[in-house]
This record gives C-alpha cells, sequence and structure tokens, in this order.
C-alpha cells in the first residue's frame, strides 16, 4: 500500500517551437511507454498547442488514447472519416486497434492567440487486434454536481464514455472550495490535478500538475482550496 507524490515541475518537460508538454510519465523520445507506467497508464501529458498548430497525420496501434481539453479548442480528423472538435467537457475516445491516422490540432487561427491545453492518456486495450473506433461523450451536466463522474470506462456497470479495457476508468470532478470527492480503491490509482489546488488526506496541499501515485489502497479524500478540476485513474491491472 503506497501513496507517492509526483510534484508537477518533476514532470518530463520536452518542447518545441509550438508545442510545450508535460508529461506525467516520459513519452517523447525513446523511452519503454510499458516499462515506466503506473499500473495500465502508460501516458498522462498535459499539452499546451500553440494556435493553428498541431500533429500532422501519424498512425497508432493496439492502443486506448483518452484527450480531455482543459482550455481551448482541439481539432481531430481520422483515416477512418471521424472528426470533431473536442472542448472543455467533452471526453474524446480512439481505440486504435489494428491501425488508425489522426490528426489533432489547435482548432483557433494563427492570428487569434488562443491557446490549446489539452491532457492526453494512453492505456492499453485488455485485447490486441480490434477494429479501430471512435466515440465522444459530452459530460458538462454531469460534472456541474461536483461529484466524481466516470467520464470513460471499460469496467462493467459503470458510466461514461466505453473503452477497450475492461480493468480501467477515467473518472472525473468539477470542485468548488470547500468540495471533496474520494478516491476510488483499487489496485492502482493516479491522482492528477488538471486545474486549481487541493489538500489530498495523509499528503497535504497539491497544485496544478501535482499528480499522486496509488498502489493497493483508496478511500483518501481530496478536498478543493480553490476551484478545482481533478482527473482519477481507477485500474485493477498492470502490464507485469
Amino acid at each position: 500500500m503506497t501513496l507517492t507524490h509526483i510534484p508537477g515541475d518533476q514532470r518530463h518537460h520536452w518542447w518545441n517551437e509550438w508545442l510545450d508538454s508535460k508529461q506525467s510519465f516520459p513519452a517523447t523520445g525513446n523511452y519503454d511507454l510499458a516499462a515506466n507506467a503506473h499500473g495500465l497508464l502508460m501516458v498522462h501529458n498535459e499539452d499546451t498547442v500553440f494556435p493553428g498548430e498541431g500533429f500532422d497525420s501519424h498512425e497508432h496501434r493496439n492502443m486506448e488514447i483518452l484527450t480531455w481539453v482543459l482550455e481551448g479548442t482541439l481539432e481531430h480528423t481520422d483515416s477512418e472519416g471521424h472528426s470533431g472538435s473536442i472542448r472543455p467537457g467533452l471526453i474524446q475516445r480512439m481505440s486504435a486497434g489494428t491501425g488508425i491516422r489522426h490528426t489533432e490540432r489547435n482548432a483557433s487561427s494563427l492570428t487569434s492567440r488562443d491557446k490549446l491545453r489539452v491532457v492526453q492518456m494512453w492505456i492499453p486495450p485488455d485485447a490486441d487486434g480490434r477494429a479501430p473506433s471512435y466515440d465522444e461523450l459530452d459530460v458538462r451536466d454531469e460534472l456541474a454536481s461536483g461529484e466524481l463522474v466516470c467520464v470513460a470506462s471499460g469496467m462493467p456497470d459503470t458510466s461514461g464514455i466505453r473503452i477497450g479495457n475492461r480493468f480501467a476508468a477515467l473518472h472525473v470532478a468539477r470542485l468548488q472550495p470547500g468540495q471533496s470527492i474520494t478516491v476510488p480503491d483499487a489496485p492502482f490509482g493516479h491522482v492528477f490535478v488538471a486545474d486549481g489546488s487541493v489538500v489530498f488526506e495523509n499528503i497535504g496541499d497539491l497544485a496544478h500538475g501535482d499528480a499522486v501515485r496509488l498502489t493497493s489502497t483508496g478511500g483518501h479524500r481530496v478536498t478543493a482550496s480553490t476551484a478545482s478540476e481533478i482527473m482519477i485513474w481507477e485500474m485493477h491491472a498492470t502490464f507485469a
């Protein structure tokens, strides 16, 4: 049973002329993503993409890719004919399966100066070789409750967009000062402060960008100090 606090400024940092990427697990470069994973979570990047910029067409295989926009609008197209404009409060899931190519860009123009800030997360599917698929789900009404909302899951009897791994679920909460949520109990957990600041029971103050990795535990209270957005992965399996 462990709790490990990862301060935001200790994340792996990679940038170029149009992208500023802060990575909870090192993802840019020659890294073994599975070896660095916590539970099933291989990639957890908070990316700031400059106006009019983004990733040209590139391919993924056998990966569940979840995208959550914190600020701005992401424009998506893929080789299966899907397209979408992803804004805050809308969860996007792309199951790469046997192979899919896609583009991701900041939908704002170069002259607008509106940045895109987005969290992208990767977990493996629980079986390879499936057909590629894509889905979006608007959860703004559910988040307005201040409760912890299951926004994506492959686990049975759960809400949210469906993902291709029956051992994982992603939860999000938007909290006002003084509101609290409870971390789900699971073999592996990952709590991320996407915005604001909170107090994490048994650890203390957490700021934007901070994370807590949990192993074989849960039930901890997370209380907002300021208006905050919290993202929690609940995972019941690991690569091992």
